[in-house]
């Protein structure tokens, strides 16, 4: 078949910014940080006290109890962004065909806590006990699995895993089912549950996170000179995609349409980057090829930017080899320094953030900029959200062992 052009029509989303896609979009533009004291584990021992948390999560606002202890957070969370995505969409689901709908939601790290609460429970008191929920809960396709037994979706389901990149990696790969006909809608992105007490330990055993315990909601200053590493973040982004036919013909907003994708490796390190850039320059260069643009059209970037030191100078480096002088008229952003990290949902959080500057014209600011970096000397929007035209985006999600994505965002102009 023709390949279909495929557009943007539902949004949703939980962050430590807000439980709602206007609440995460309002507190972007307003520059507010996320990053909070943890408060629901001692965290005396730990190096790192804060994270950015989901501030007054019961998930029995939003499950019955009996259910809500049969699911991992991570798997509440798609469920929770889902809804409000295919809400907003306004799908007709009694009208469509649910054959023909697919589900792509991924996580980076799955059932963590689920594994480690059942590992304590192992120790104390053996086999009997472990929950017979235990393996469903774990798995990282478990969540969509739940989206597609709650809407009885039953096209394509799976969930690509590639760490910090994995939002990203399913909402390309959702495109492309839309785009080649597989399916003819697609609930898609990412989602994480990992401020716990081993998902605190482990990074803070690979001296990833920052440790500015005495100032957590500045603690995320990417491209920053005294950045220290980034702060851990939780939440779910979900998009519905479907064909920009389908949409006109049952008069959906249209966020934006997906322009195309790169997905490259590094090859290089489990953990670092590489230097040199060459995998995320060859996403980067794919995406704009698959879109059919050239350099100087992209307006806006939203950046991997972690705030560590190597990673934000790395992918510096690799946006001036990819788009030259041109890198300087860019208006790019982390909003990372607002969200935390949120690992596995962090591509599509942040496709979430830059599908809405391309539909609002506005760009969220890098927030938490004091002192400048000569390594970083491109223009990130500190400090302040930016009013401009943004035909062109993109957005970039890197993930441990090397694994990089760039999605471009186009406004759709009927």
């Amino acid at each position: 078949m023709t390949p279909r052009r495929v557009v943007v029509t539902g949004l949703g989303s939980i962050t430590p910014l807000g439980k709602t896609v206007s609440e995460f979009w309002d507190n972007l533009i307003k520059g507010t940080s996320g990053a909070r004291p943890i408060t629901h584990f001692d965290v005396t021992d730990f190096p790192t006290k804060f994270a950015g948390q989901i501030d007054n999560y019961n998930p029995t606002d939003y499950f019955p109890a009996k259910e809500a202890r049969r699911l991992d957070k991570f798997t509440q969370y798609a469920l929770i962004a889902a809804e409000e995505a295919i809400n907003d969409s306004k799908l007709e689901l009694d009208q469509i065909d649910k054959n023909r709908v697919a589900v792509l939601v991924g996580t980076g790290i799955g059932g963590f806590e689920v594994f480690y609460r059942q590992c304590l429970e192992f120790a104390e008191r053996g086999p009997r006990g472990v929950s017979p929920f235990f393996i469903p809960m774990l798995i990282p396709d478990i969540a969509a699995g739940h989206v597609s037994i709650k809407y009885g979706f039953r096209g394509p389901n799976f969930c690509a895993v590639s760490a910090c990149a994995t939002g990203s990696h399913n909402i390309g790969l959702a495109y492309d089912a839309v785009k080649y006909g597989t399916a003819d809608y697609a609930v898609c992105g990412g989602t994480e549950a990992p401020v716990f007490e081993m998902g605190v330990a482990g990074f803070n055993a690979l001296k990833a996170m920052s440790t500015r315990n005495d100032e957590p909601e500045t603690a995320s200053r990417p491209f920053d000179a005294t950045r220290d590493g980034f702060v851990l973040g939780e939440g779910a982004g979900i998009l519905v995609l479907e064909s920009l036919e389908s949409a006109l013909a049952r008069g959906a907003t249209i966020y934006a349409e997906i322009g195309g994708y790169g997905f490259s490796a590094d090859a290089y390190h489990i953990t670092a980057p590489d230097p040199n850039g060459n995998g995320v320059i060859l996403a980067m260069h794919s995406a704009l090829e698959a879109a059919g643009l050239q350099p100087e059209q992209i307006d806006h970037i939203n950046m991997h930017g972690t705030a560590t030191p190597l990673g934000d100078v790395a992918e510096t480096n690799s946006i001036k080899k990819v788009f030259g002088d041109h890198a300087y008229n860019i208006n790019l952003n982390s909003t990372k320094s607002m969200t935390g990290h949120m690992l596995g949902a962090a591509g599509a959080a942040e496709s979430l953030a830059t599908i809405m500057a391309v539909k609002h014209d506005k760009v969220p600011p890098t927030i938490n900029f004091t002192t400048p970096d000569p390594q970083c000397d491109l223009n990130y929007t500190f400090n302040t959200a930016v009013e401009r035209k943004v035909d062109f985006a993109i957005n970039n999600a890197f993930g441990f062992g090397g694994h990089n994505t760039s999605i471009v965002f186009k406004k759709y102009v009927g």
